[in-house]
């Protein structure tokens, strides 16, 4: 462990690959998904260079993910965080805890199933897609990875998902009606 002058540990020392993160503007965790090193041959050697992908959210909905190269992993991390937070989308969550109905996502070869599930259930869901729900903010989820299991196509296939993602309020309004008739019951508190 590389200790500072001032007694302070330095930030690969945190942690900082494969953990979460919390930043200060408005609770923001971000999750490093996946790094790839890459080399390239040149005369003298190999060059390397190093790709980032990372999830970020403020776990009440809101969430994105980015990628970044870099020569060093630090900056591709720093890279992939700032893509990341200018990418991302809002999801209406059932209770604040799941979502709305299944759905399909689909990206390239990947193809994700995502279903609601009763509370306590948790999270069902390996390794790219679990760092999407959990930076969501999402508590009770079952998925499913058909096709490919890269990480960057199974995260865009479940941000892909996301986005069809529709609340009953939101039908109701499109359709002119009240949640109570799309529902086909007693309406119960929405978010």
């Amino acid at each position: 462990m590389a200790v500072t002058q001032r007694g302070e540990r330095s930030e690969r020392d945190r942690g900082e690959r494969g953990g979460d993160r919390e930043r200060g503007d408005n609770e923001l965790v971000d999750k490093l998904v996946s790094i790839n090193r890459v080399a390239k041959v040149v005369k003298g050697g190999r060059r390397f260079g190093f790709a980032a992908l990372v999830v970020i959210g403020d776990q009440k909905g809101r969430v994105g993910y980015g990628s970044g190269k870099a020569r060093e992993v630090p900056e591709a991390i720093r890279k992939a965080t700032e893509h990341a937070k200018r990418n991302m989308i809002r999801v209406n969550l059932r209770e604040g805890r799941t979502l709305h109905h299944d759905i399909e996502g689909r990206h390239g070869a990947g193809k994700v199933v995502l279903r609601a599930a009763p509370p306590g259930t948790g999270i069902i869901a390996g390794g790219p897609m679990r760092a999407v729900f959990e930076t969501l903010g999402v508590a009770d989820v079952v998925t499913k990875s058909l096709g490919t299991s890269n990480p960057h196509n199974m995260v865009k296939a479940t941000f892909e998902a996301l986005k069809q993602l529709n609340a009953p309020r939101h039908i109701a309004a499109k359709r002119g009606k009240k949640v109570a008739d799309i529902l086909g019951r007693r309406p119960e508190t929405e978010e």
